[in-house]
């Protein structure tokens, strides 16, 4: 059996161990998949510049964040029905962060109940993401359940008034209720294990939506609306005064690109901002998260922790984040495509393996902190002017030759 060394052979794992219908509903994005490709290409693009000769004996790689320490500087991600993954798959995920000794963020669209991932990850730090749907008394509801089953912080995603368009699950009838073509049959039918798998645990359901004894049921277009990410679109920023009176702890503000709406999260009370272009499965044409981080950083100044979500697939990145602004990254596929290989062993390999890469790109780096990184260590491009993007520049008719310039002179190099 190859050996997995990386996130990459993890993926290619998963894709072989999933049918195709559930690898691509984990792996895909919007539309064209262009903000999917740009997030990786963007922290790509960004090389380390070492700092050699610095004493790096006593490497610490954990961060402290809301007064919990965390053994490296990275969550688990909130992810959406990734009990067609394995079953029990965010009770999973939650034991491999609790061994991690990383948070983990449950969805509100996931498929084990609030009480039952802390019931499996006593001892975890656990956030709860949430999404607002049309019926707000549901959202009310979770929260409180999360509050008491000592969930520590509140996730509120706010880039989602409307689904992304998935073409990748249309194309696999990948919606409620589920309608399954011949071949997407067929191809579970070539996936015995994980179709046994299924049979056991029985098909996901979003566990949270369903009613305890004393509540009406959740409507069919509701657990539609999740499933497509179809949210609220009346909430705005006054709606954090509604969370703020069920909520006490840390609340945090996840989706944001622009800067101005960091001010604004900042204005409103927010404790901590994710910014995410939802791993690039809403608009196709935002930009990628690492791009956005620095502008954000600044407009925040100090004042709230910045996070940052989307492409993350080596500890290089992760350190490329903190370097540019982040104080914690999240990553969501990675651990998944571990789940889809060796269920809870396998998500956990991922995140050591993560940390291990975190810690070695640090200490080439000469950072013995987390918060020893900082822009100094990432070779950011310059923007290039028109002409040069085009080619030489071109050189000025004779008739304009020692005149003076409407440019400014071009600093010596």
């Amino acid at each position: 059996m190859t050996q997995l060394l990386n996130v990459e052979d993890y993926r290619r794992r998963a894709r072989r161990v999933l049918p195709r219908l559930v690898f691509d509903y984990v792996d895909g994005g919007a539309e064209d998949e262009r903000c999917l490709r740009r997030n990786r290409d963007a922290l790509e693009a960004l090389p380390l510049i070492p700092e050699c000769l610095r004493d790096t004996h006593a490497m610490d790689i954990g961060i402290e964040l809301f007064d919990r320490r965390w053994r490296a500087p990275f969550a688990v991600a909130p992810i959406g029905l990734a009990g067609l993954v394995r079953p029990r798959a965010d009770a999973l995920l939650a034991s491999a962060a609790q061994a991690a000794r990383v948070p983990f963020i449950l969805s509100t669209a996931s498929n084990t109940r609030i009480e039952d991932v802390r019931t499996a990850a006593p001892d975890a730090t656990l956030w709860m993401q949430l999404y607002v749907m049309g019926e707000r008394a549901i959202a009310e509801r979770i929260v409180r359940r999360a509050r008491a089953a000592n969930f520590e912080a509140l996730v509120l995603t706010v880039d989602v008034p409307v689904g992304g368009l998935r073409e990748r699950d249309l194309r696999h009838g990948f919606r409620v209720p589920m309608r399954l073509t011949p071949g997407t049959v067929f191809d579970m039918a070539r996936h015995p294990a994980w179709l046994l798998r299924l049979a056991r645990g029985g098909m996901p359901q979003f566990a949270n939506l369903l009613p305890d004894d004393d509540d009406a049921p959740v409507s069919a277009q509701t657990q539609a609306a999740l499933l497509s990410r179809t949210m609220d679109r009346t909430l705005t920023w006054e709606s954090l005064a509604w969370l703020r009176k069920l909520w006490d702890g840390p609340l945090l503000v996840k989706g944001l690109l622009g800067a101005e709406d960091a001010r604004r999260a900042v204005r409103h009370g927010a404790d901590g901002i994710v910014v995410s272009n939802h791993g690039g499965r809403q608009l196709d044409a935002a930009p990628a998260s690492i791009a956005a981080l620095p502008a954000i950083a600044d407009a925040v100044g100090g004042r709230i922790p910045v996070l940052m979500d989307g492409g993350i697939r080596r500890g290089s990145d992760v350190v490329k984040a903190l370097a540019l602004g982040a104080r914690a990254v999240l990553v969501g596929r990675p651990p998944v495509y571990g789940l889809a290989c060796d269920g809870e062993r396998g998500a956990l390999s991922v995140l050591q393996l993560l940390a291990q890469e975190t810690e070695r790109t640090m200490t080439l780096l000469g950072a013995a902190h987390a918060r020893e990184l900082g822009p100094r260590h990432v070779d950011r491009p310059t923007p290039r002017s028109l002409d040069e993007q085009n080619g030489s520049a071109q050189r000025p008719p004779e008739s304009t030759r020692g005149k003076p310039s409407i440019y400014p002179a071009r600093a010596p190099a």
